[in-house]
């Protein structure tokens, strides 16, 4: 097991230990591609939601929030070429008729398969003598397409075909028009949303990294032809801001340009926002630049008008589309992996500890009572009761307190706060420094100022 592969298992068992994700289904055997969020993970999940919700939607006159259907007339996804393009290259094991994705199988036999055709994969395999991962000879490649079809309503034909969206996109653009005859907004504008996506991966990996069903965070930048490259640098750096805002490693995160080759049919430019995950360098983030493929496409397809006019110049004409495209699931694996630290402390002792970046950890401040008496737990909890509407507080009284410090250190709270039999003298609490370990006696009646400017 290399050391990538080791933190990895680390993170996931840490994850289940301290209710941050665990594996869908569990009791029943899991289902493989799912995983379900504890209270833990609800917790960091919502944090960032709220976070990049008030950063681009709030805080912004230009931006406006949408929340389209899961479900959509099929016709939109025959508009915007899912229906027919939509695929991944599959491959299976011809003894166990187990099915693989191709790329990943050249990728672990260590060849990159970007920019490689489907013939050019399937050459790549017979030549170098690849098998499956079980050592048996693979069969021939083919196309999945990987969107969830199911039907609508009691009748199962054609009529009642419908997809589980595979992305969030296409509910902003379907809902342009809407928007533009609601609120007439001038341009440039956005549409932002945040919702699930589903995809029928053929071999989902690395932890939430790659999962069937998952959640983006994104936006629709509508603006003029003529000024897209403008719209596109502003959002590189907004993307910028928004790592940094996260606490995410600058250092671990790096742009790649896309060539033409690798880009998606209605990108003219895409930049990738990678991370250094634990099993490897992948995209966290994009941000692609989608000229007026879209509304052109569902225009034509759906005969509604979709142009802007412009009431001051008396121009009309289709938005071009800058996308900044944000996953929520590789977000949190990314600040997992970020804050996950193992330390040695006095007496040999290895600490693991999350350093969360507050703005996102899922408890901000943690009271404990130094034991569990009555006198101390009645003391705890008024000083609980203190905080909980202002910071997001978590009350424990099981195990020792040692014990207690190792918990609050593995789920990442960066303040302890700890009321012991001096407090019921002084009527002063202990606060401990998650990162630093050091600890200050605080008067209760300064608290509240404490946290806030700590």
């Amino acid at each position: 097991m290399t050391k990538e592969e080791s933190v990895l298992e680390k993170l996931v068992s840490l994850c289940k230990r301290r209710g941050f994700i665990y594996q869908g289904s569990e009791i029943y055997g899991g289902l493989a591609g799912t995983w379900d969020y504890g209270p833990h993970g609800t917790t960091l999940k919502n944090n960032i939601k709220q976070l990049w919700w008030q950063m681009f939607v709030t805080e912004r006159a230009d931006m406006f929030g949408v929340d389209a259907a899961i479900l959509m007339n099929p016709q939109v996804w025959e508009a915007s070429g899912h229906v027919a393009g939509f695929a991944d290259p599959l491959i299976e094991d011809a003894k166990t008729k187990e099915r693989f994705r191709l790329d990943h199988i050249l990728e672990d036999n260590g060849i990159d398969p970007t920019g490689m055709s489907l013939k050019e994969m399937s050459a790549a395999i017979e030549e170098k003598g690849i098998t499956s991962p079980k050592g048996n000879p693979l069969g021939a490649p083919q196309s999945f397409n990987m969107m969830f079809q199911t039907a609508i309503g009691a009748s199962e034909d054609s009529a009642s075909i419908s997809y589980l969206r595979p992305e969030t996109a296409a509910g902003m653009f379907v809902n342009y028009k809407n928007v533009v005859d609601s609120f007439h907004p001038s341009m440039p504008f956005g549409l932002a949303q945040i919702g699930k996506a589903f995809r029928n991966e053929i071999a989902p990996r690395d932890f939430v990294f790659r999962t069937r069903e998952f959640e983006q965070m994104e936006i629709e930048w509508f603006c003029h032809e003529r000024e897209w490259e403008t719209h596109f640098e502003a959002w590189r750096a907004a993307m910028h801001t928004w790592i940094e805002a996260i606490g995410l490693s600058r250092e671990k995160v790096h742009e790649l340009e896309v060539g033409d080759e690798d880009r998606a049919h209605y990108s003219k430019r895409t930049i990738d926002f990678e991370y250094d995950y634990p099993f490897g360098r992948k995209e966290l983030y994009g941000l692609a630049y989608r000229t007026d493929h879209d509304l052109r496409a569902h225009q034509e397809a759906s005969g509604a008008k979709l142009e802007y006019f412009d009431q001051d110049s008396g121009e009309k004409y289709l938005p071009h589309v800058v996308e900044p495209s944000f996953g929520l699931d590789r977000t949190v694996l990314a600040l997992l992996s970020d804050a996950y630290d193992e330390e040695v402390v006095d007496g040999g002792e290895t600490r693991v500890v999350m350093r969360f970046a507050r703005a996102v950890a899922p408890v901000e401040v943690a009271v404990l009572p130094l034991m569990r008496k009555p006198e101390l737990t009645e003391k705890a909890h008024a000083v609980y009761q203190l905080l909980v509407g202002t910071y997001r507080t978590h009350y424990d009284e099981t195990g020792s307190i040692g014990k207690r410090y190792r918990r609050q250190d593995e789920i990442g709270t960066p303040l302890c706060v700890t009321i012991d039999f001096d407090t019921l003298e002084d009527d002063a609490v202990t606060v401990r420094n998650r990162d630093t370990m050091t600890q200050e006696r605080i008067a209760i009646t300064e608290l509240a100022t404490y946290l806030a400017t700590d």
